[in-house]
């Protein structure tokens, strides 16, 4: 296939490791089969954020589990698909294991980058737009190094489970507001959207983190993309180069 014929695809919010064992299993079966599907024209794969619903790596402990998607991820990187990796809230004490032994590259900010001509704006979502500043200062105190020493202190057995309640909890807490739409003048990252194009153009914002599939105008030839989440409602974008689209994965 010819590099021009490549596709670049787009998914976030795999959320592995809940709500049980056996349903994680099974999403983590249905996301290898997405990839098996498009690894005959992928040349890019963006995930997005929050692939992990809880992940934290000491210097030489990584959390169980998840062997198939991992192993999936490094077939393909060795095959010479490009994966770009974003940390979400779930995720963000993922440091240098899945750069090191899977190749992905690594990204814990939002990044602008230029595909195909277009210019594409690309993150988990978290923390951006107006309001949620209890969240944002949460957010920094775990990006923190203390913070992280400290947790690194912990045997995994209680750290771990401590950080799996932390990660439930939060999800409880969210689940209700992840289900509406609010609005497009009040859906937060359409506004950070907004405010971005203020100061340059971008053709396509795409986010995970809403839970929420979302396609909408944010500007003159500018969409705001949210890629929704793979619990209830699995889906991805595919950009073939011209055109982006969102697609339904059964």
């Amino acid at each position: 296939m010819s590099l021009s014929a490549k596709k670049i695809y787009f998914a976030s919010d795999f959320h592995l490791g809940v709500p049980d064992y056996q349903k994680s299993l099974d999403r983590e079966k249905r996301i290898i089969r997405w990839l098996d599907e498009i690894s005959c024209d992928a040349s890019e794969i963006y995930l997005m954020g929050d692939v992990f619903d809880f992940w934290f790596e000491y210097r030489t402990v990584v959390p169980r589990g998840f062997v198939r998607l991992l192993g999936k991820l490094a077939q393909l990187s060795d095959q010479g698909v490009i994966i770009h990796f974003f940390t979400g809230n779930h995720d963000m004490w993922a440091f240098d294991y899945l750069q090191k032994e899977i190749g992905v590259r690594m990204y814990r900010n939002p990044i602008i980058r230029e595909i195909h001509g277009k210019k594409f704006y690309l993150g988990h979502g978290d923390g951006l737009g107006p309001g949620d500043t209890g969240y944002k200062i949460l957010k920094r105190f775990f990006a923190s190094k203390a913070c992280q020493w400290l947790f690194a202190r912990m045997h995994p057995n209680a750290s771990i489970a401590l950080g799996k309640f932390w990660s439930g909890k939060s999800r409880k807490v969210n689940s209700l507001d992840d289900e509406k739409f609010l609005g497009e003048d009040k859906e937060w990252l359409a506004i950070h959207c907004r405010q971005v194009l203020q100061k340059e153009h971008i053709d396509y914002f795409i986010f995970g983190h809403r839970h929420l599939i979302i396609d909408m105008q944010v500007g003159e030839n500018s969409r705001y993309v949210n890629l929704g989440e793979w619990i209830f409602k699995p889906a991805y974008a595919v950009f073939d180069g011209s055109r982006l689209e969102v697609i339904a994965f059964q």
